[in-house]
């Protein structure tokens, strides 16, 4: 079993909320728009990050982290890259590598719009964790929290961090 944080815009906004969010968890898993590299610097200091750039990021994040991260979890085949679209309207690249590497969990960032959705075309669970940031046009910041055990996912929450412009 693995306990999973996933997260995405954070645009090099973190507090002691997420912290302690992550400090829970077994492994961080970001999906792009990270702002600057020392925000999973931080991350990884408190658990394992797994973590893709998004279109903000510079070349300093793109140089550590890759675009796409494929990679099995738990015997769950789990598929991350910051600009997926959402099931219905992927884009090309994303089609072809969710047709090579038929993950059972698809997740992007990029919309700041938390969904869950399942996706049958091509038999997955699709997750964007929203925005955990507070740059962008989100009302409400938020993250995901979920397990991962025998290939299944578990216990899935939605984590409120406030309103984008509240203080925390």
């Amino acid at each position: 079993m693995k306990k999973i944080l996933l997260l995405s815009d954070t645009h090099n906004y973190i507090d002691d909320q997420i912290k302690s969010h992550a400090l829970e968890a077994d492994e961080i898993w970001h999906a792009g728009d990270i702002g600057l590299l020392e925000l999973t610097d931080a991350l990884t200091v408190l658990r394992p990050v797994k973590a893709v750039y998004g279109n903000i990021d510079g070349h300093k994040i793109r140089s550590a982290w890759p675009e796409f991260q494929q990679f099995i979890c738990e015997g769950l085949k789990v598929m991350i890259t910051h600009i997926g679209g959402k099931p219905g309207s992927y884009p090309t690249d994303v089609i072809q590598a969710l047709q090579l590497f038929q993950p059972g969990l698809f997740i992007c960032g990029h919309s700041h719009i938390l969904r869950i959705i399942r996706d049958p075309k091509f038999n997955l669970l699709y997750m964007n964790p929203g925005a955990a940031g507070k740059t962008g046009f989100h009302q409400m910041r938020t993250m995901l929290r979920f397990r991962i055990t025998n290939s299944k996912i578990e216990d899935v929450a939605v984590i409120e961090l406030g309103l984008r412009g509240s203080l925390s």
